[in-house]
């Protein structure tokens, strides 16, 4: 129905304002011809041009009140979005010409540059003003007069977007020298603006992946430092935690879809407890009789690691699983130009620190966290004095396999959830914990941070994995120099 009101409409206007010659070429010319009468439609700026193109870009032209079929390939369809994004510039809603400027300002077509000027002429917005300058002045910069080039240069010099830098690269090595000197010097101009974007992209970028290995490592710190139990399945328990995401989100959608966006607050709760409950029977079961031995003990977790991973393939499939974003972790901040910082990563960093402000506070300020400190420094002393030592160990590895939980919890809402997510972890999660000093919950902190920043700043210069190399490297001979890691454990603790 709303094509035939649309064709009806169309055909009905007088003779329309609309340029019989670019419909004719819209509906029988070939692809050169389509896009110059797409041009010649955003020239004449009508409003029922964007009727017209929003027609074509679904495979339709009406000519004499006949509708003709026609074939958008991708070049057509993109310069159909180009030229309704430039007709949007008019439109008297300023979230609409907002959002039109910045479609456009990512690149536009030279042929939209009289509209677009017509639009900067009439616009007051002093959020849209400065974008629809920087889109002319890139339009500009494909002029055949210097003197338009030589001031487009100059105000793409004024900006700092990464746009300008590309434009400004291209016309650093033209021949015509005066063209060549003025665009070297914008150049830097805009590279010393974005520089400062950059860093903090990187610093922040640090700090996220500092905050993931910390979550992946605090369970571990607690497992593996305080218990000592070389827990291999400590990647799988962060698996847990994520599948378990998957399923809240999946009962949430079918009995609350209300509430959807509420649904991580239900699934951090449920990941801690299936993966503690897991965690505890495992040592329950397994590992309370391989305490002492550390071979044995690493061997019988990998086992179990491998049956949890085909325990999850058996149930849920090998595909990953897709977790959504609630709409509030969804898009990001737009801190500096060419650098936005997501919503979803602003998210861990805040859940790493109440994650780990909580675990300190419950091992510092409850009796659970005392009978753990006492157990952990002398076994046999807090036996004597009625600390009930087996319960503490089970509450204890339980404790760390439920942050394994909460990891996965978070780990589901930036990255894929498959049967093999935690073995992409258990080897930085044990880097963290023994570089940091094993049993010490500060040392994990700032060895996660450290190697959170090296990795992002090796990654700049040399790519993921040769800096994922050359931390390893590091950490074997930083270990070698310094066996207890960045912080050592005082006290009785080192003879127990």
């Amino acid at each position: 129905m709303r094509t035939l009101l649309l064709a009806f409409f169309l055909a009905a206007s007088p003779a329309l304002a609309i340029d019989r010659a670019a419909l004719e070429k819209l509906a029988s010319g070939d692809n050169d011809e389509k896009v110059e009468a797409i041009g010649a439609l955003l020239a004449e700026g009508d409003p029922e041009a964007a009727a017209v193109l929003a027609k074509f870009a679904e495979g339709e032209v009406v000519v004499d009140g006949k509708a003709v079929e026609v074939v958008v390939n991708n070049r057509l369809r993109s310069a159909v979005a180009d030229a309704l994004a430039a007709l949007r510039l008019l439109s008297p809603e300023r979230a609409v010409r907002l959002e039109a400027a910045k479609a456009l300002a990512g690149g536009a077509d030279a042929s939209m540059l009289a509209l677009v000027r017509k639009a900067l002429e009439k616009e007051t917005d002093p959020d849209i003003k400065p974008l629809l300058d920087l889109t002319a002045a890139s339009m500009e910069m494909a002029s055949g007069d210097k003197q338009t080039r030589l001031a487009a240069i100059r105000r793409l010099g004024e900006s700092n977007s990464p746009n300008s830098r590309t434009l400004l690269a291209e016309a650093a090595t033209d021949s015509d020298a005066e063209i060549r000197i003025a665009a070297q010097k914008s150049l830097r101009e805009v590279q010393g603006k974005l520089a400062w974007g950059e860093r903090a992209g990187l610093l922040f970028a640090g700090i996220s992946l500092g905050s993931i290995l910390l979550l992946a490592a605090l369970g571990l710190a607690i497992t593996y430092g305080l218990m000592g139990v070389i827990n291999m399945a400590h990647g799988e328990l962060i698996m847990i935690g994520a599948y378990t995401t998957y399923v809240v989100q999946n009962l949430f959608k079918a009995n609350f879809p209300g509430a959807f966006d509420w649904y991580l607050l239900a699934a951090v709760p449920a990941s801690f407890v299936f993966s503690a409950l897991v965690g505890m029977a495992l040592e329950r079961l397994v590992i309370r009789w391989l305490y002492g031995r550390p071979l044995e003990t690493l061997l019988a977790t990998w086992g179990i690691s491998l049956m949890l991973i085909q325990s999850v393939r058996s149930i849920f499939g090998a595909a990953n699983v897709q977790v959504e974003n609630p709409a509030f972790m969804s898009g990001g901040i737009q801190a500096f130009a060419g650098v936005v910082l997501p919503w979803s990563r602003i998210g861990i960093i805040v859940f790493a620190v109440a994650v780990l402000i909580s675990i300190w506070l419950l091992l510092t300020r409850t009796r659970l966290g005392l009978f753990v400190r006492s157990v952990t420094q002398n076994r046999d002393m807090a036996s004597c004095v009625g600390v009930p030592t087996a319960r503490v160990d089970t509450w204890a590895f339980g404790l760390g396999s439920g942050i394994a939980g909460l990891a996965g919890c978070a780990l589901s809402q930036i990255g894929n959830v498959g049967p093999d997510l935690g073995q992409g972890y258990i080897v930085d999660s044990f880097m963290v914990v023994v570089f940091g000093g094993v049993g010490q919950l500060a040392g994990t902190v700032y060895a996660a941070l450290v190697l959170g920043f090296a990795n992002k700043f090796l990654e700049s210069m040399s790519g993921a994995v040769i800096a994922k190399i050359a931390v390893l490297v590091f950490i074997i001979f930083f270990i070698q120099r310094r066996p207890q890691g960045l912080f050592a454990v005082k006290g009785r603790a080192v003879d127990a």
